[in-house]
């Protein structure tokens, strides 16, 4: 059966913070990859990526779902 590609489901991204995907630098690769894809200008996405790399890990996540929490699910 062929679909439409409006009736296709949207899922969310899954990320596995204990694995590899995790690490801070993958993160900040996520936050610019899905910045493009979202349409936000570079000087903004350099702006994010700056503000996760000012305090700890914690304040990296939560920096990163305060900005693709509606796009990412994040599992410790």
């Amino acid at each position: 059966m062929i679909l439409s590609r409006e009736e296709m489901p949207s899922r969310p991204i899954e990320i596995d913070l204990r694995g590899p995907d995790g690490n801070a630098y993958a993160l900040m690769a996520y936050a610019r990859d899905l910045g493009r894809q979202l349409g936000f200008s570079n000087k903004k996405i350099d702006g994010i990526i700056k503000v996760m790399m000012l305090t700890n890990y914690e304040g990296l996540l939560h920096t990163f779902d305060l900005y693709f929490g509606d796009y990412v699910i994040m599992y410790r």
